[in-house]
């Protein structure tokens, strides 16, 4: 096999499995929840954006608790997302929404970090080439709502293509994407919320940025990548929460069962910050960045099991989740899996650790990035 540069989420199975067997979007969903309590919405709308959407749970979620918090605000919110397959996740989680909350802009786009928030390439020649879409949803039902954005797909397909990066091996965009939805029953209310092509304003109340990174890039490049531009995006007043794994955890044992000289985690979140001041320059003092310690810090998140599948004996399908999970946060990549198919070795180690702990569970650490009101 040629050598290419690692990409950890290539894997559409290894990723949809440890979404569906952990619960770590719906406790990042709980913590964000508690976020939004200390976030007041200014007029004319509450503008959240989900810097790497994935199938939206996280987003769905906390637009529940934002209408139980605000059911008569406008919502603005913007999810980055470079995959097709789950931007057709995301859009089958809209429709309901838009039955609850009307009066929400909801946009798609598969810019980069830097780009994103303002709706708009960088390079102006790569700008002409922006294919905007705004679809102004008809009717009242999430049924009809559904159908409308299932007739998206020929043009999804069209312009959500991607190619992989020579430098990282990460899937960069082929077009500029953006994909604007609302009701067109509330475009009256939505007037001034509604983005306009080449003019989109960001000033997020609220960004999450949850796992938007390869752990084991180094802090800088995080920093002036994703944080940098994602800090400036906020409004004066607004939050920016990041996840990232943390280790320390039985997920991490089984890793370092098997591969022992793999720092799985190697940059925390006091690097982070150390990292992001640097790159603020004289901005730094436009921001609180206050570093939450000890177990304020930490979010953890279980793999789904019933009592009785951690015993003397551990079904395979069971064993394979747990291995899958492991592998999977630790962002291991597959020419090392592959090594270890010839054995039985990684799904003894795997036994031993969840009957250790009766059961496996992850650490990430969670911190907030605020601009000063």
């Amino acid at each position: 096999m040629p050598d290419r540069p690692f990409r950890f989420y290539d894997n559409r199975l290894k990723y949809l499995t440890f979404v569906t067997t952990t619960n770590e979007k719906w406790k990042i969903s709980e913590w964000v929840a508690k976020v939004l309590k200390q976030i007041a919405p200014r007029p004319p709308a509450f503008r959240m954006f989900d810097a790497g959407m994935g199938d939206a749970t996280v987003l769905a979620n906390t637009m529940r608790a934002l209408h139980q918090r605000h059911p008569n605000v406008p919502f603005y919110v913007v999810g980055k997302e470079i995959s097709l397959e789950d931007l057709r996740l995301s859009l089958e989680k809209i429709p309901d929404r838009m039955v609850e909350h009307p009066a929400s802009v909801v946009v798609m786009t598969n810019l980069f970090y830097s780009e994103a928030p303002w709706l708009r390439p960088n390079n102006p020649q790569t700008a002409e080439k922006l294919a905007w879409k705004a679809v102004a949803l008809e009717g009242q039902s999430s049924f009809g709502f559904s159908e409308q954005l299932r007739a998206l797909d020929p043009h999804l397909v069209e312009n959500w293509q991607v190619r992989s990066s020579q430098k990282t091996g990460n899937p960069i965009y082929v077009t500029p994407s953006v994909l604007v939805i609302y009701r067109k029953d509330h475009s009256f209310l939505l007037d001034g919320i509604i983005p306009d092509k080449g003019s989109a304003v960001a000033d997020f109340d609220l960004v999450l940025a949850s796992q938007p990174w390869r752990a084991r890039t180094e802090a800088a490049l995080k920093a002036r990548s994703v944080l940098t531009p994602l800090a400036r995006s906020l409004a004066p007043g607004g939050r920016m929460l990041v996840a990232q794994a943390a280790g320390n955890d039985p997920g991490e044992e089984i890793i370092t069962s098997v591969w022992s000289d793999i720092d799985l985690f190697p940059v925390n979140r006091y690097d982070l910050i150390d990292a992001l001041k640097g790159e603020l320059g004289g901005e730094v003092d436009a921001f609180d960045l206050t570093i939450p310690s000890g177990g304020d810090a930490l979010l953890s998140y279980r793999m789904h099991t019933l009592p009785e599948e951690i015993g003397p004996s551990i079904g395979t399908s069971t064993l394979s989740a747990a291995w899958n999970a492991a592998t999977y946060v630790g962002q291991i990549e597959d020419r090392l899996i592959e090594e270890t198919h010839g054995s039985s070795h990684h799904f003894d180690v795997t036994a031993k650790v969840l009957q250790k702990y009766g059961g496996l569970w992850f650490n990430d650490e969670i911190f907030t990035i605020s601009r000063n009101a």
